[in-house]
């Protein structure tokens, strides 16, 4: 077989790619610090709104297959309680623990589900895509503002709440009206804008970041991600009944590599930049064994 048809290396190099061309520009100092700092902004104030406004706008709970979900997200929330009440409850904790729960669905997961699944996959994945910003970066925007506001540190001013962004989106979206064609074009030339520049992001801040000193705990992360998740979707959907390809296709969705959204929050919120780097990095690349492995153990139960 063919290396580079293999649906993980097809899925994952794009990201490769990505994540080393910003390595390249960190390297060579094309972006300061700063310039990192408000390009982040730009995607956390601009971009992942746009996205997320966009995606949600068009969501239909009458539509939803509920299976998938009451599969997937019990599993996911379950594994990020117990990593936040293991670390304890502050910013840094969150932060690892969306890490450690939060899949890249969208830049990895689709092109990988529809190479190695098809269509009558993607439609599983394209479920569990629907929903999954709203309840686990709402989730995280909750909690995060909690222990901003327990600690007592940062203005509230400024900050961007995703949880009212996304609510606006699903609201919208029960409505029917749809988005005119003028408001959703930009929206969603905004919001394809945001996986590039974050991965990009990463590949800056991996280049400023000395790694030796993150490996372990980024580790235990990356367990967490891309093995422990998977395992607990597996059981929960095997607890529902689900069997065939959607079982493959929600373990598979949980043994894909942490999503950017991890990072820009890591940045926002100023907590743990450099394990949250270290974390993503480490993740993708374990992800060419680890997803292979699961994509394997898979195939021969189903």
């Amino acid at each position: 077989m063919n290396l580079a048809a293999h649906p993980v290396v097809a899925s994952l190099t794009p990201v490769f790619l990505l994540i080393a061309l910003g390595w390249i520009a960190g390297r060579r100092n094309w972006i300061s610090d700063g310039g990192v700092k408000d390009l982040s902004n730009l995607v956390f104030l601009l971009l992942i709104p746009s996205l997320l406004f966009r995606t949600m706008s068009s969501v239909r709970f009458e539509q939803l297959d509920l299976r998938p979900i009451a599969a997937y997200f019990p599993a996911a929330l379950l594994l990020l309680a117990l990593s936040i009440a293991w670390r304890g409850f502050n910013r840094r904790s969150v932060v690892m623990a969306l890490a450690g729960t939060f899949s890249n669905m969208v830049m990895i997961g689709i092109t990988l589900v529809e190479l190695a699944y098809g269509k009558a996959g993607l439609v599983t994945l394209l479920t569990l895509v629907s929903v999954h910003a709203l309840i686990l970066l709402t989730v995280g925007s909750v909690v995060l503002e909690l222990t901003v506001a327990r600690e007592a540190r940062h203005q509230g001013g400024r900050q961007v709440n995703l949880a009212q962004t996304i609510l606006c989106g699903l609201l919208y979206a029960q409505t029917g009206w749809g988005l005119p064609s003028v408001v959703d074009k930009p929206l969603q030339l905004l919001g394809s804008a945001f996986g590039p520049i974050s991965l990009v992001l990463v590949g800056v801040t991996l280049a400023k970041t000395p790694l030796g000193h993150h490996l372990r705990a980024a580790a235990l992360i990356v367990v967490s991600k891309n093995l422990v998740l998977p395992v607990l979707v597996g059981l929960s959907a095997w607890a529902m009944g689900i069997t065939g390809l959607p079982l493959t296709v929600l373990v598979v969705a949980g043994a894909l590599p942490i999503g950017a959204n991890v990072f820009l929050f890591a940045q926002r919120y100023e907590v743990a930049q450099d394990l949250t780097t270290a974390s993503m990095g480490l993740s993708t690349v374990a992800a060419l064994f680890t997803l292979s492995a699961v994509m394997a153990v898979m195939g021969l139960i189903g």
